[in-house]
């Protein structure tokens, strides 16, 4: 990453249409031990699909929850959530999301 900190960063790809989806909101928040969320960052993809710095902040070991607001997107799905553990604070993690009408997919990126 350009920062010289670690992050946590997203793009999303619409499948379906074969280019990226620009303008979807992205929510983060940090999951404490009983699972309560705590907001830590929130963009818009831009042009190209992509949020490079979701993360507000350092980057701390836990489990962060990213979703997904898909609402205006015209798709079956709504909302997507997914939980990512982070362990190795040393490095930065890419979580995109592929998006179709019918099904989405996830993994993590480098």
């Amino acid at each position: 990453m350009s920062h010289g900190t670690h992050t946590i960063s997203t793009h999303i790809l619409d499948t379906g249409a074969g280019m990226p989806a620009a303008g979807i909101r992205v929510t983060l928040a940090w999951l404490d031990a009983g699972g309560g969320p705590t907001p830590v960052g929130e963009g818009r993809t831009d042009d190209d699909g992509r949020i490079e710095h979701l993360l507000h902040g350092s980057l701390v070991p836990g489990r962060y929850e990213l979703t997904f607001h898909l609402d205006d997107q015209g798709t079956f799905f709504r909302r997507v959530t997914l939980v990512v553990a982070v362990e190795d604070v040393s490095r930065s993690y890419h979580v995109p999301l592929l998006l179709a009408p019918y099904s989405v997919g996830s993994y993590r990126g480098s």
